[in-house]
C-alpha cells in the first residue's frame, strides 16, 4: 500500500510504501496441542516476521491431564490453572505473538453460536495469511476433529459480507491440518513438509513446558526426526535433497492459486 507523505524540507510529497504485516492463526482444541503439532511452524514464522496468534479452545483439563488427576488432590479449576500456565510458558518459548484461552471445556468440546462468533471475531481481527488446526477425522479424540470442523465453519462466516456488515471480511487463507497422533487411523495425508531445524531448540523447550503430558515429549521428538527424513527425500533425495534434521508435516485443505508450476 502506498501512502503520500509531506516532506517540508524538500517542499513536495513523497510516496512511502507500507507493507501489510503477515499473520497466522492456530486453532488448538486443547492447551497443549499447538505445541506438539505446530510448535516448529509457530516459532519459525515468528522468526520470519509473522505475528502468530494461538487460540486454545479448552485447557484439556478433563481428558488430557491424567498425570494431574492421578495425584488425587486437584480440583477442576486447579487443573485448568496448571494447564494454562504450561501453555503460556510454551507460548513464550515459541515467541507466540498472542495466545487466547476460550475455556469451553473438553471431553466433549462444544461451541454454541456465541462461542463461534467469538472465534469469527478473532479470525477477522487477525486476518491470517494462513490458519492451522487438527485433522478432519480422529476416532480417538473427537475434540480434535470437532475443532477443525468449527474452524472451517468460522472461516466461512468470517468471509461473509453479511456477517457484521462494515467489518473487514476475511480473504481465503489456507488451512493447514497438523499431524495427528496416529496418522494411519485419521486419514491424514501430508502434502507439505516444513523444515523446523533452525527452531527445533525452541520447540523442544516448549514441549518440556507441558509437564502434564511428559509421556509425549520423546514421541513428538521422534515424529519431527521422521518428518525431517521425509523433507530430505522430497526435496531431492539422493539427487541432492536439502538437509533438514527436524520437520513438521501438514495437509492443506483448499486449492492453491499459482502462476507457475515447479
Amino acid at each position: 500500500m502506498a501512502v503520500l507523505q509531506e516532506d517540508s524540507r524538500l517542499g513536495f510529497k513523497k510516496v512511502r510504501r507500507m507493507t501489510k504485516k503477515k499473520t497466522a492463526l492456530v486453532v488448538s482444541a486443547h492447551a497443549a496441542d499447538f505445541v506438539w503439532r505446530a510448535g516448529g511452524a509457530i516459532a519459525l514464522h515468528q522468526a520470519k516476521g509473522y505475528e502468530v496468534t494461538v487460540a486454545c479452545l479448552s485447557y484439556g483439563e478433563r481428558g488430557e491431564s491424567a498425570k494431574l488427576w492421578k495425584t488425587g488432590d486437584h480440583t477442576l479449576e486447579q487443573v485448568k490453572t496448571s494447564r494454562r500456565k504450561e501453555a503460556e510458558a510454551a507460548a513464550t518459548a515459541l515467541d507466540v505473538h498472542d495466545i487466547q484461552f476460550f475455556d469451553l471445556g473438553d471431553y466433549p468440546l462444544e461451541l454454541d453460536r456465541d462461542a463461534k462468533f467469538k472465534l469469527v471475531d478473532l479470525i477477522r481481527k487477525v486476518q491470517p495469511d494462513f490458519m492451522m488446526s487438527h485433522s478432519q477425522y480422529d476416532p480417538y479424540n473427537t475434540d480434535h476433529s470437532y475443532a477443525t470442523a468449527v474452524t472451517m465453519e468460522c472461516r466461512m462466516i468470517a468471509q461473509a459480507w453479511g456477517h457484521n456488515p462494515g467489518e473487514k471480511v476475511l480473504g481465503a487463507p489456507q488451512l493447514y491440518l497438523f499431524e495427528p497422533h496416529q496418522t494411519e487411523q485419521m486419514g491424514w495425508k501430508p502434502d507439505v513438509f516444513l523444515d523446523i531445524t533452525d527452531v527445533w531448540d525452541k520447540k523442544r523447550t516448549a514441549i518440556e513446558c507441558m509437564q502434564g503430558q511428559q509421556h509425549l515429549w520423546d514421541f513428538y521428538t521422534n515424529v519431527a526426526e521422521n518428518r525431517g527424513n521425509h523433507f530430505r527425500r522430497n526435496s531431492g533425495g539422493m539427487a541432492g535433497g536439502r538437509s533438514a534434521r527436524y520437520a513438521e508435516g501438514f495437509q492443506s485443505i483448499y486449492p492453491r492459486t499459482v502462476d507457475e508450476l515447479s
